[in-house]
């Protein structure tokens, strides 16, 4: 956040001797004063987010520039909103999710990040295209952005390049252009005990390479099944078939915050209205009806979807304890062969 705020007051820098209201931003309607004014009404809006705790709605607040404020002037105060903005996220709890209205309803704090860092580059970039100034940021910023809160979008040559594609901001050869979009927060479930939370890929690719995604596990690491998984679900991102929704979700205790296993889908329901769910828990975590708790919340969320009729799972013969999950959690075993078991819940 610090950086795209800094970026951004380093480039419009340049052009603050300029006349920025009689200038459309880029392809906005905007002129390029009331692009900066935005701008900033989104960097303190998601702080006011975090820092209160929304959970129902917006902050009900503005701002606006002093009569008088010159382009300097209206730097200044992006750059205090970022500084806001950054200290919110640095000081907000992992665990805490405050209301943002698309997809999910709510986002993190590393969310709010994500979308305060892509307001202040596509911003940037709209004043700038506006103005006639060469404007990139690093590649870096663009990647943080696309990995979080762009899942569904095919990494492309660049991350800039991409993240202009996919704001209709651009083009990408292969492509076709793109002429509405919204970014997507990760999806998150509740169980009595835990918490579903919805993998990014950022997360997954760091799950993969054994990194810990972000996240306090129990025993210390995730398990071998959780990054087996997470190398699969980053696959799909890269070839742009991934659905945050359908994806993976870290099971995280409540009481303590610590990560006790993961679950998900392999994919997305097919023709017939199924899907296949899969889980494991870190060693430490078994024994205590987590798994079976979660396995009803992720079947029930699947079941209530449109089109979807029976969530399956597979387990392995001599794998009891995941067969006794399976089976309190309301499955039918409906097929065997030499190794595997296949069960089966209807909606």
């Amino acid at each position: 956040m610090e950086e795209a705020v800094a970026d951004c007051v380093a480039a419009l820098g340049a052009v603050t001797d300029r006349d920025w209201q009689g200038v459309t931003a880029g392809r906005l309607e905007w002129s390029c004063r009331q692009t900066a004014l935005h701008m900033a009404e989104d960097l303190i809006g998601y702080a006011g987010q975090l820092a209160g705790r929304a959970t129902e709605g917006y902050a009900p607040f503005e701002i606006a520039f002093e009569e008088g404020t010159d382009n300097a002037g209206v730097l200044r105060v992006i750059a205090t909103t970022g500084a806001l903005l950054a200290a919110a996220v640095r000081t907000t709890p992992r665990a805490v999710r405050a209301f943002h209205p698309y997809p999910f309803r709510d986002a993190n704090r590393e969310g709010f990040a994500a979308m305060g860092v892509a307001e202040v580059v596509l911003h940037t970039h709209d004043i700038a295209e506006g103005m006639r100034l060469p404007y990139e940021p690093p590649a870096e910023l663009a990647s943080f952005v696309l990995t979080r809160i762009f899942p569904r979008v095919r990494p492309g040559p660049t991350p800039w390049g991409t993240l202009l594609w996919a704001t209709g901001r651009g083009e990408l050869p292969g492509r076709e252009p793109v002429t509405g979009w919204r970014w997507t927060n990760a999806p998150v479930l509740h169980s009595e005990r835990l918490t579903l939370e919805g993998v990014r890929p950022a997360t997954a690719a760091d799950l993969s390479l054994a990194g810990d995604g972000g996240y306090e596990w129990v025993g210390g690491a995730a398990a071998e099944g959780t990054r087996e998984g997470a190398g699969i679900m980053f696959k799909q991102y890269e070839e742009g078939v991934f659905h945050p929704e359908w994806g993976m979700y870290v099971l995280v205790r409540r009481d303590d915050d610590r990560a006790v296993g993961a679950m998900g889908f392999h994919g997305v329901p097919d023709g017939d209205g199924r899907v296949e769910i899969g889980y494991d828990l870190v060693e430490g975590a078994r024994g205590h009806g987590y798994a079976t708790e979660a396995l009803r919340t992720l079947s029930a969320w699947a079941l209530a979807q449109d089109g979807v009729r029976t969530v399956t799972a597979v387990v392995e013969r001599e794998n009891v304890p995941s067969q006794n999950v399976v089976t309190r959690a309301g499955f039918t075993r409906v097929a065997q062969d030499a190794g595997q078991f296949t069960y089966e819940l209807r909606g």
